[in-house]
This record gives C-alpha cells, structure tokens and sequence, in this order.
C-alpha cells in the first residue's frame, strides 16, 4: 500500500469542451488539458502550438559572451569547453564544441573526472588547460558556483565565460560572461532551461539565428540533455524537445541520424520510433553510466563519432556500463535500506541521511532517489572516503532540498542543485551534526506531504484506443507534463496470475459485470499483498501494445491501495508513530486512542502465525484485522514491539515469522513499556 495521498486533479467540464471546440482538439485531450490547469485558451494553443523561440539576447551577459568568443575566432585563441560528467553536461559540451569547431576555431574540451576531481571547476584542470594554451574557457552546465576558480583562472590570463542554469549563490563568479536565466537582475520570460538549453540559446546569440537552423542541426543534442536533465517540459523546453525529437525521426528515415544515437538505437533494439520516453529510459541512463561507472569522455566521444564502427563499439561499452550501474546501484540501495531499517535514529527522522563508506559515488543520486520511493520523505545519500565525502539527495513535492542545505551550508564544503535534487560535499566527521540540523530545518517548515497526482478518474468500461489517440497531442512528455496518470476505484481484484517467469503480475479486475487486466511489473506472488475479492483502487497508465496487426490498450499498474482505506487519515497515523519514535510528544487524542496491549499484539501475532506463507506491511495488516486508519500507529508499535522481542521479524519491509518459534513476555519490551507510558 502506498502512504500517498492520492490527489485527482479538479477539472470545469464546460470549459473543457469550450477549449475543444475553440482550440480544434479531442475533447478528451482538452479535459486533461484543463485539468492540468490550462483553462486559457491562448495558454492552450500555446502549450500544443507555440514554435517562437525567446531572444537569446534577454538573457544576462549574452552580449559581452558574444563579443569575446567573437574575439577569439577572429584572433585564432584557443577556447575550451569546460563540461560536466551527465547527460545534460556531456550533450553542452558536444554542442559547444561541434558549434565552435564549425566556426574553424581552435577548441578543445574538458570533462572533469567524476571519483577524482567532482563537480565543476577545479584549480588543477586549471593548470591542465594553462599548459595546452588555453586562453578563454566556456563553461557548459557549470560554473555558477566556481567563485574561487574562476579568479585563479584570471590570475593565470584565462578569461572564463559562464553558461549554466543553476541557482545562483548570494556572489556571482568574476567572469567576463555570467549567462544563467536564474540572476537576479535577469528577467527571462523564461529560466527552466537544462544546461544544454543555456548553451543552445548561447550559440543561437553567437550565430545570428532564430534558432530553427541551430536546432536542425544539434536538435538532437538539445532535446537529449533536456529530457535528461529532468527539466519542465513547459515553454521554450517543450519546443526545444518537440522539434529535436522530430528532427531526430526524420534523419531516422532518411539515414541521417547521428552515427552514435544511432548505434545506441541499434543496440537498445526500441520500436523504431524515437520518443522522449527513448531519450529519458534508453539514451539518457546509458549516456549517464559513463560518466557515473568510467569517464564520460567516451559517452561525449559517441556523440561526435562520425564512424560507424568506433559508434557501434562506444555504444556496446557503455551499454555494459549501464548494467554494471544497475548492479552497483541495486547493491549500494540494499546496504542504504539494511542501515535505515536497523538504526531508527536516521529511519523516523523527517529526512533520511544514510551514509557508507566508499560508496560509489556514481550512484548514489539513483540510490537516493530509489530510497524516497520506498520512503516517501526526503533522501540524502552520502559516499564517505577517508576523511571526506560527498552525498546527493532527492526529495518531495513540498520540501526545497537547495533551501534545506543553504540552512546547512556552515557544515558543507560544497553544496548546489535544485529543489527536488541536490548535491553536497562535507568532512566525514560532520555528517552527524549534518544530520541534526538539517531535520532541524525539516521541523521548522511546513510538513511535506507525498501525493500522488491523478490527472482523473477512469470508467473501466471506457478504456481504449481513443484515449490513446487524444493523449497523442501532449507529447512530449517529461517533467511538469507526465505522462497521463488514471485513476480506475472500487475495482474487485477477481485473479492475480504471475508472468514472465515470476517476476511480474497480471491482474484480472472486475466492477459492474466489466472485466480489465492489467499487468504489475517487478512485484512477485509472495509480494504482492492483496488477495481474490479485495476492493482495491489502481493508478495507471495506458499505452499502445501491437499485436497480430491489431492495437490494444495496455494498462500498467504504478500504484495500488485498499478502497476502504482514507489515505490521509493513514498518513497522519504514520505520522504520529514516527513522532512517537523520535520521542516527541503525542496529542491527547492520539494519546487516549493509542492501544498496545497484550491481546492487540497476540491478534496481530495469530493473523501472521496463521498467514505465514503471505507477506503483509503494516497498512495491510491493519485492515486485515480489521482495524480503522488512526490505528495504524496502534500497530506499527505494537509489531515493533513483537519485532523487539524476536517474535516476528521484519523484511522488506513486512512481518514474518522467524524460521524457529520465540517466546518472550511484552514487559521484556522497551518500546511496550514506553507505548504504555504515553498513553493516557
């Protein structure tokens, strides 16, 4: 069961079909438009319509950038791209770089190395590129946060140009360029640029252009680094990856399509189709396993290859390093969970900050996010070597993870990001004061609630083709235009059948005498916690599947929950026992209400005694004994309790019995003790 609150977004059905029929679209496109929050119709067309690309000169310092690179080309300098190891760093750089050489300039480029030199600029690459005879250094996706390397750069004669589009920090760098649309006196009608946007609009000022012949050419680069750097695809992104993802499928048809992308495809083996779901779950994460396993050099080198062979070769390279990444990643996520699950200290607080030693730091940013999925709270992972470290975190709608750090920035060494993703570096012997203050800084703010956004509610019966065909039009999707996400209620779980060899589950549905499947993948029979007959409410989303010539509906599970359950009301629960674990003080309502005692323990110990082939989280649990919402504190304690006493055993995240039969007295029980104290 999911500890979200399931929000489904409100939507004026008259104005829907207003913007149908003024707008010329599907009704069914239109009501999810709406529901979105698009109820003005220029702002409709605009979303679905709209190809003027912004000024690039409305950003800050875009002149003086142009001016000196213009210098440089007339007087034959030699200029290096100074990238990053992502995606949306490695896509800036080819982009830089491929512009500059096709201006005849004399360019090079550096990527730092990710395990030895980190983030952003550094004094040594500094020195590296003073002794090849770098005179101007053109930073892509970087160098807002360089202050002190950018005025050793000038003490050596480099003059450095800032292209980037993080936040900006209370000084800006003394450079002859800063150009990020997130400058306090930049007034951009746009700023949600990724790296490679910044450096797009860059080239765009540098040429003279309108944008559109920059994007026939580098389109491909720009919606990659896009889509891969998880910006909004609202405004000028969803122009940028509409129309380099259209590009991208026409030089597919006609041969045209860059050698690397198209050795990746070849490899990847996708449908022959490019989409931005191509470039977020096939390109993207293989791009990124370069620069996270090895160097990115060889992902920038597949971008620029102009071989067949040297592409398909690249491609098969870090094609195995992104398996590699996932067994890293799937190791290091098991180790995170085995030390949150075993300290409760880091497990109960309002942030999570989970620390190993030598973890790779490739990594981490994916463990981070995999531990907010299971966590449904912010998650800070930090990779600790001798002495220093370095940690990436994700976090909720709700919760700025920038902010939060800036409270924190006297126990860093570094820090930057953005709200939902942020980095950091600290000495090891910081990380617990680190964690201290910033769940300081969580307790001063609004609690942050996990939701989960459904863009509406879906008849069974009303599912098919045409759906598909009226949510066409709002492609591409990405970041602040996901893919449409249904909700389908009260539906009776009349069969759950495993497939693909065990690993995932189809289920078969039932309401009013109508029949759905739908497929649940990565959950297993002995995980999966529902049975026959229970009235449970899906989120899902549904795609195209071709078969024997003919198109159905695909309908793939994200999201699962008891009907009978209200999700708020098991979120405030939640939140009281995590309170209660942190030993802060319980209201008097939850206090009166609050029932550990001897048979409440002994119900739940016979239900899993008599269960023991099934496992249950605590949320299922409750409704199985038949409990209400606010109990779930009830029973959360009352299994730790069991769990303390080795009576049952907790994996994965639910109750077990132990291989060998414990007996123990509750008064043995520290937290028994404790729940029996607190209640009044």
């Amino acid at each position: 069961m999911s500890l979200k609150k399931w929000v489904v977004s409100r939507c004026d059905k008259d104005r829907a079909a207003d913007i149908a029929e003024n707008c010329g679209i599907e009704p069914f496109a239109a009501f999810l438009l709406c529901a979105r929050g698009m109820t003005d119709e220029f702002e409709v067309e605009s979303f679905l319509y709209d190809t003027d690309l912004i000024d690039p000169f409305t950003l800050p310092d875009m002149a003086e950038a142009c001016e000196r690179v213009s210098w440089a080309l007339e007087n034959n300098e030699k200029i290096t791209v100074f990238g990053d190891y992502d995606a949306d760093g490695v896509t800036s750089t080819a982009l830089m770089y491929s512009y500059l050489l096709s201006r005849g300039a004399d360019v090079d480029y550096y990527i730092p190395d990710r395990a030895g030199e980190g983030y952003g600029m550094n004094n040594c690459a500094i020195d590296i590129l003073k002794g090849r005879g770098t005179s101007l250094i053109i930073t892509v996706d970087n160098g807002i946060s360089a202050i002190e390397e950018i005025k050793y750069a000038s003490t050596l004669g480099i003059d450095v140009i800032v292209t980037d589009h993080h936040r900006v920090g209370e000084v800006l760098p003394e450079a002859v360029a800063v150009v990020d649309p997130h400058r306090d006196d930049a007034f951009c009608e746009f700023t949600e640029w990724a790296g490679v946007g910044v450096a797009f609009k860059f080239i765009c000022a540098l040429d003279g252009s309108d944008g559109y012949e920059i994007l026939q050419e580098y389109g491909d680069l720009v919606a990659l680094g896009t889509v891969a750097d998880i910006v909004s695809l609202k405004g000028e992104n969803r122009i940028l990856v509409r129309s380099g993802v259209a590009f991208m499928n026409a030089a597919l048809s006609e041969g045209t399509l860059r050698k690397g992308l198209k050795a990746l495809m070849d490899f990847c083996d996708p449908s022959g189709v490019i989409s931005s779901n191509t470039l977020a779950f096939r390109f993207a994460p293989r791009i990124n396993a370069a620069g996270r396993m090895e160097s990115a050099e060889r992902a920038l080198k597949l971008l620029l290859s102009d071989d067949d062979n040297e592409a398909a070769e690249i491609a098969r390279e870090i094609s195995d390093l992104n398996t590699k990444r996932q067994e890293i990643e799937s190791g290091i996520t098991e180790s995170a969970i085995e030390i949150i699950e075993n300290n409760p200290h880091i497990k109960y607080q309002k942030v999570i900050v989970v620390k190993g030693e030598g973890w790779h730091q490739g990594v981490i940013g994916i463990v981070a996010s995999r531990l907010v999925e299971r966590y449904a709270k912010p998650c800070i992972v930090i990779s600790d070597i001798g002495g220093s470290a370095k940690g990436s975190g994700r976090s909720i709608d709700g919760f700025s993870l920038y902010d939060a750090l800036s409270y924190c920035e006297g126990l860093l060494t570094q820090y930057g990001g953005h709200v939902l993703a942020a980095g950091l570096s600290i000495d090891s012997d910081k990380i617990d004061d680190f964690r201290q203050m910033i769940n300081k800084y969580a307790a001063s703010v609004n609690e942050a609630v996990p939701v989960l956004n459904i863009d509406c509610r879906l008849n069974p019966v009303s599912i098919n083709t045409d759906i598909l065909s009226a949510t066409e039009i709002l492609e591409p999707f990405g970041a602040d235009n996901p893919q449409p996400l249904f909700g389908i209620y009260n539906m009776e779980l009349a069969a759950i059948q495993p497939v693909g060899n065990g690993k995932h589950l189809r289920l078969t549905l039932r309401k009013n005498g109508h029949t759905i499947n739908a497929i649940m993948f990565s959950v297993t029979v002995n995980d999966f916690q529902y049975s026959v007959s229970d009235k449970v409410d899906l989120a899902v989303r549904l795609s195209a599947n071709e078969y024997m010539g003919k198109t159905q509906v695909s309908i793939q599970v994200k999201d699962i929950r008891l009907s009978n359950f209200d999700d708020e009301k098991l979120i405030a629960a939640n939140n009281a026992y995590e309170a209660f674990c942190r030993g802060e003080n319980l209201n008097d309502n939850i206090r009166k209400n609050l029932c550990v005692d001897r048979d409440f323990c002994g119900n739940i110990y016979r239900f899993i005694k008599n269960n023991k082939d099934r496992k249950y989280s605590a949320e299922v649990l409750c409704y199985r004994l038949g409990c209400n919402e606010e109990n779930l504190i009830s029973c959360k304690i009352a299994l730790d309790v069991l769990c303390e006493l080795g009576i049952i055993i907790c994996k994965d995240g639910k109750y077990i019995l132990p291989d060998e039969n414990v007996k123990n007295n509750l008064e043995n029980s520290a937290i028994f003790k404790r729940a029996e104290a607190t209640r009044i």
